[in-house]
C-alpha cells in the first residue's frame, strides 16, 4: 500500500489551541504519534505508560494521554503517544476509525467509511 501525509491539527484538552502538523498516514501503526514536544506545549499530560511493538519487532514503553485532534474541520478527543523528539509524526487506525475516515491510497486522500456495529 502506498504512503501519503495529510495535515492534522493536535490541540490542548480544552480543544482551543491547536497545532499543524504534516503527518503520515500509517495504518500499521495502531495510535497517532506525535512529538512530545508538541504535546507537552500544548499542556497535554500522559495518563498512562504502554508497551508498544515497533517495525523491527523490538518493544519499548510509550507515555500515552488524550487530547483532541482536528482533521479537515471535524474534532476528536483521540489517544496519543508521546513521541521522541525527530520522530516522524504519525496518523494511526485508531484516530482514523474515530473520524470514520479510510485511507484511498490511489488518490492519497482519506475517505469517509461506514462505522460498524456488528
Amino acid at each position: 500500500m502506498g504512503t501519503f501525509r495529510v495535515q492534522l491539527d493536535i490541540g490542548d484538552r480544552e480543544a482551543e489551541r491547536f497545532e499543524s502538523l504534516d503527518v503520515l498516514v500509517d495504518t500499521g501503526s495502531t495510535y497517532t504519534v506525535v512529538p512530545a514536544s508538541v504535546l507537552r506545549r500544548l499542556g497535554v499530560r500522559a495518563h498512562r505508560r504502554s508497551t508498544l511493538e515497533l517495525a523491527d519487532g523490538s518493544r519499548k514503553e510509550w507515555e500515552m494521554g488524550r487530547t483532541w485532534v482536528r482533521l479537515d474541520s471535524k474534532q476528536e478527543m483521540t489517544l496519543v503517544v508521546f513521541g521522541e523528539e525527530g520522530v516522524e509524526p504519525i496518523l494511526g487506525a485508531v484516530t482514523l476509525e474515530e473520524f470514520l475516515l479510510a485511507p484511498d491510497p490511489i488518490r492519497r486522500r482519506l475517505v469517509p467509511v461506514p462505522g460498524l456495529l456488528m
